[in-house]
């Protein structure tokens, strides 16, 4: 059992649970709670090691055991000290250390690929991402003003997100080569656009979901080949970025059955 504050794993694990740019020179990131780690494990994820604590539940237990058999590095945690790295209020008394994916996205015929742009909410993201896990978006390209993807809260809201598509940072310029090589539209979630639902959304696109404070940034803009937007008949002037994503992207999946 650790229980030293100064061991090595648990260090790793505060320190992963920080900034963005120590979990790219690491490597790693955190995935915390049981339905995460249970996801990674479905998904076989590389992973570093797993820490628990003896407040894990019964489901928890069995799934130290199949990460066990796994040949994955289990080690118990005293519980106070599992305390002092977790990042929820109420920790279930597991958290995984696992592998960044790998920076390339596959090459595959691209039909649907979520940009969220500027998206600066750990939850908002997450939110953007586990509805397109769920509406069958191929990929989810993060440009560099959005939140970092991999980080804690932003992988707690996804719900397993992480494990279901890609989801890789990457420059605009980059963006704009991937559009050209799948012959993608581009189409902006914008207040002045077209109703969703007059814009042909069966052909192959991308969406552009921009922040809510300060809306796509001018790289976006440029990109963005058509713009659309979410009818409110009730009068509001905006959605949650989370919100508006989620309806274009099922209005996508809608269009296209």
């Amino acid at each position: 059992m650790i229980t030293s504050a100064q061991n090595a794993k648990l260090k790793l694990a505060r320190l992963l649970n920080g900034r963005a740019r120590d979990r790219r020179a690491e490597n790693a990131f955190v995935a915390e709670g049981v339905r995460l780690v249970e996801d990674a494990l479905a998904a076989d994820w590389p992973f570093r090691f797993v820490l628990f604590d003896e407040t894990l539940n019964e489901r928890g237990q069995a799934l130290v055991e199949n990460l066990k058999a796994k040949g994955c590095e289990v080690e118990e945690v005293a519980a106070h000290l599992m305390k002092s790295v977790s990042e929820t209020e109420t920790p279930q008394g597991i958290l995984a250390i696992l592998e960044l994916p790998a920076q390339q996205l596959p090459m595959t015929n691209y039909q649907f690929i979520l940009i969220p742009d500027q998206i600066r909410d750990p939850g908002n993201l997450g939110t953007l991402l586990r509805t397109a896990a769920a509406a069958g978006v191929q990929a989810a390209l993060i440009p560099p003003e959005t939140v970092d993807p991999f980080a804690p809260k932003v992988a707690r809201a996804g719900m397993g997100a992480h494990f279901r598509l890609p989801v890789i940072p990457m420059g605009w310029e980059e963006i704009e080569r991937v559009r050209k090589s799948a012959s993608l539209q581009v189409f902006l979630a914008d207040m002045g656009g077209v109703p969703c639902w007059q814009a042909d959304l069966s052909q192959p696109l991308a969406l552009i979901v921009g922040g809510e404070a300060e809306g796509a940034s001018a790289p976006a803009r440029e990109l963005a080949t058509g713009r659309i937007s979410i009818p409110m008949p009730g009068g509001m002037e905006s959605l949650n970025a989370g919100v508006a994503g989620s309806v274009l992207m099922f209005e996508v999946v809608r269009q296209r059955q």
